[in-house]
């Protein structure tokens, strides 16, 4: 191979080195222009208020003031509500289960050392509540900031449209504007609360959970429901053992993170490749009842997968069909433990694992096939007749163009199955529940098994173990990993790079 090949087709490890520097790169532009977007903002702030009328300048301090001031009254009068709503939570201080909001709720962010009752034992307030009261605590803070921002902007937009002449618009122009040129922003509204309310809160929540000391252990220890932050100490802990757990999380992270990684690329590239082979078969010329072997595959996806899941694990447990077929042909003395089983017989671990991957390839296949049997009908059929009056084979024409062309469609899909293989808590928990058991060299059972995936010790750890920091500590490394190694993998492809390929 010649060095201008070799120039200009790196091998996969100079892309990965390549795709993770662009990508610190790609942050570091990020806060670039993020310090440029706020150095813009602040001039532009500062041109309203000086260039604003006297409503536009005491919106800075009431918010509604210049919408009042330019007869935008139903406007004014929601943005003062909005304003005098989040003053009264701050001042008033409200208290739910003793523990209170508002700005009380920022000093309580301190967490651990408050008052107990001695007669019970039992801390006055707790600090859940008051670490998540804290938290949305900010968040209305951040809501109050841009709804002064967004109320300055509206008087400085009714003072410009003054000075053109034109007539600030009333309240039923403005919700005219919402059902019309404005629609998507009435639409995408109600999705941002709710995410922020139900994904963005929980998680920055798991987030600061992280560098607590909240976990059963302590808890018991103090007979109390207080924990304290700790820093990066768990984050340290993850590589010394130094934790709740003693020795687990130092010794099985690094093993369970491996096989996370190894499942995700086997299960992806199982059902991917296998729902393209299979796609290819169903839809072969002259093939008769394509349609009854679709209807069978797609039962498949018609059953639930937990109702799958089980029913397979039935079918290879100790006393199920296939152990007990196996045993009166005498092929096997005593029953296989397929996925994993009791103290007495583990079974063996790396049959436990190509056992989940090929019932992950029995439930994911179809999902392929079905998509992938639509982008063959898609494929542009000038294409083949220019390969076939170029003398190309049909060999040649599924290298050249069917594969690329399937590969280039389904990269989006390829990457989101990646990253949902290595959350995929179903498959691992239902089948196999992590086993075989892991033992440690003094004899102690592990938490995570063979077969866990950082998902399911996590699971294990929060639910079962009442590990919640340390949980929490996987969970960010998890999302970590996982977002990297999207962003790399799809700023690196060809669905990004040349989108106008096939078009």
């Amino acid at each position: 191979m010649t060095a201008e090949v070799m120039e200009r087709k790196p091998n996969i490890f100079a892309r990965c080195g390549r795709g993770f520097v662009n990508f610190f790169k790609g942050i570091g532009r990020f806060f670039k222009n993020l310090g440029y977007g706020i150095k813009d903002r602040v001039s532009g702030f500062g041109k309203r208020f000086v260039d604003g009328s006297l409503g536009t300048k005491l919106s800075h301090l009431i918010f509604g003031a210049g919408n009042l001031y330019n007869g935008q009254i139903v406007k004014g009068l929601i943005f003062l509500a909005i304003q005098v709503g989040i003053i009264t939570l701050m001042v008033v201080c409200p208290t739910v289960n003793s523990t209170p909001l508002g700005w009380k709720a920022f000093a309580n962010l301190g967490l651990g050392g408050h008052e107990v009752d001695i007669e019970t034992n039992t801390p006055a307030t707790d600090d859940q509540l008051r670490l998540l009261f804290g938290v949305m605590m900010i968040a209305v803070v951040v809501i109050y900031i841009i709804v002064w921002l967004v109320n300055i902007s509206s008087s400085y937009k009714a003072d410009n449209d003054r000075k053109k002449g034109l007539k600030p618009s009333s309240f039923r122009q403005d919700c005219a504007e919402l059902l019309d040129s404005k629609f998507h922003s009435l639409m995408l509204t109600p999705t941002i609360v709710a995410a922020g309310l139900f994904t963005l809160l929980p998680t920055i929540f798991m987030i600061c959970i992280a560098f607590t000391s909240f976990n059963k252990i302590d808890m018991s220890d103090k007979m109390t429901e207080l924990f304290y932050w700790t820093g990066t100490q768990n984050f340290s802990d993850m590589f010394s053992g130094q934790n709740a757990l003693g020795a687990e999380i130092s010794a099985r992270f690094l093993p369970v993170l491996a096989w996370t990684i190894v499942w995700a690329i086997l299960a992806t590239l199982t059902c991917y490749f296998g729902g393209i082979i299979l796609a290819l078969l169903i839809n072969k010329k002259g093939l008769k009842g394509k349609k009854i072997f679709r209807i069978f595959f797609v039962l498949t996806i018609a059953v639930p997968q937990f109702i799958s899941l089980l029913a397979v694990k039935s079918l290879f447990n100790s006393a199920g069909p296939v152990n007990s077929i196996l045993m009166d042909l005498g092929w096997v003395k005593e029953p296989i433990a397929f996925f994993g089983g009791t103290e007495a017989n583990p079974g063996n671990e790396w049959l436990t694992k190509v056992m989940v991957i090929v019932v992950n390839m029995w439930l994911g296949v179809p999902y392929t096939m079905l998509m992938t049997s639509g982008i063959l009908m898609n494929i542009p059929a000038d294409l083949y007749e220019a390969a076939t009056v170029d003398g190309a084979s049909k060999n040649k024409m599924f290298w050249k163009i069917t594969l690329p062309y399937i590969v280039f469609v389904t990269t989006p899909y390829l990457i989101s199955s990646f990253i949902g293989n290595i959350n995929s808590f179903n498959t691992i928990f239902l089948l196999t529940g992590g086993n075989p058991v892991v033992n440690s060299a003094e004899g102690e059972q592990y938490v995570a098994g063979g077969t866990d995936l950082l998902v399911t010790w996590l699971y294990k750890l929060t639910i079962e173990k009442a590990q919640y920091n340390t949980g929490a500590v996987i969970g960010i490394l998890t999302f970590v990993i996982t977002a990297t190694i999207t962003l790399v993998a799809y700023r690196n492809s060809k669905a990004y790079k040349e989108e106008d390929t096939f078009q």
